[in-house]
């Protein structure tokens, strides 16, 4: 029988890359780690990790049982969660984009006072990083956006839709000034294609990391952009709808042998009818 601390051991090293960062994460010293995986090796009878002096890397073999490990932690999980009472209490660690955290953290703070034993961290993530964290179990859910027309199915992570959160115009474009995010972002295609298929060519782009200052930006007159609706919370700004209609959608994530944790309800029942709200 295969032990789970070294199945999750080797899970972590699948996601993480290096022994180094998987002592980091799980409070063992490096050696440590070593050792427990050389034992799951011995366990199974095959080479798991390509081991140079410098570096490991996984075999086609711990490959596999990484995947098989990655599935019997999530069956663990959810037996927890088929067994666990109906008492929203523990520490639950919420990753967020930041516009989504000023839409939702109101009410998080009144699911705990309404919940007093359920303690909740947020923590600003982008999307990629949220996923790998969710994975590792850094986080519990992951608030991520996606400017997609389809979001990518993640077979080990259940997608909760939030809410579709509309792009719209804002500032004067008739100087040709728009600010955007840099090309790297996943929102610089999304709105480069709304702003194609508004016939809309800009003469210069001004490029900002962060929704929230290029709205602050176009706020203080300097020129217009294409922001989600959420992006502009607090801000009196004149908008104008795009024809046809786009958005970015905005989910949480799950693992999904977690899904049922009685904390988890709780946030996912806040989120939702938050969502439901902004949609409104």
């Amino acid at each position: 029988m295969l032990e789970l601390r070294r199945l999750a051991l080797l899970h972590q090293f699948s996601l993480r890359g290096t022994i180094a960062a998987v002592a980091d994460a799980t409070g063992y010293s490096a050696s440590a780690v070593s050792q427990q995986l050389a034992v799951l090796e011995r366990e199974v009878g095959v080479t798991l990790l390509e081991r140079s002096a410098r570096s490991a890397h996984l075999t086609s073999a711990g490959r596999r049982l990484a995947a098989h490990a990655a599935t019997v932690l999530n069956a663990v999980e959810a037996a927890e969660a088929d067994l666990a009472s109906d008492t929203v209490s523990g520490r639950l660690v919420i990753s967020t984009i930041p516009s989504a955290a000023t839409a939702w953290s109101p009410l998080l703070v009144g699911l705990r006072q309404t919940h007093p034993a359920l303690e909740l961290v947020l923590r600003h993530l982008g999307p990629a990083r949220a996923l790998d964290a969710l994975r590792s179990r850094e986080v519990d859910i992951a608030i991520v956006d996606d400017w997609r027309p389809q979001p990518p199915e993640e077979r080990d992570l259940h997608r909760h839709h939030l809410v579709d959160d509309p792009l719209l115009m804002i500032g004067d474009p008739t100087d040709g000034l728009w600010l955007c995010a840099p090309p790297d972002q996943p929102s610089r295609a999304a709105t480069d294609s709304a702003l194609t298929a508004a016939g809309i060519t800009p003469v210069t782009r001004w490029e900002f990391e962060g929704l929230s200052t290029i709205a602050d930006l176009v706020a203080a007159g300097t020129g217009a952009a294409l922001l989600p609706a959420l992006a502009m919370s607090h801000r009196d700004l004149p908008t104008t709808s795009l024809k046809p209609p786009r958005h970015r959608r905005i989910d949480a994530l799950t693992r999904t042998g977690s899904a049922r944790l009685p904390g988890v309800v709780a946030v996912l029942a806040v989120l939702r009818a938050e969502g439901r709200a902004l949609a409104r």
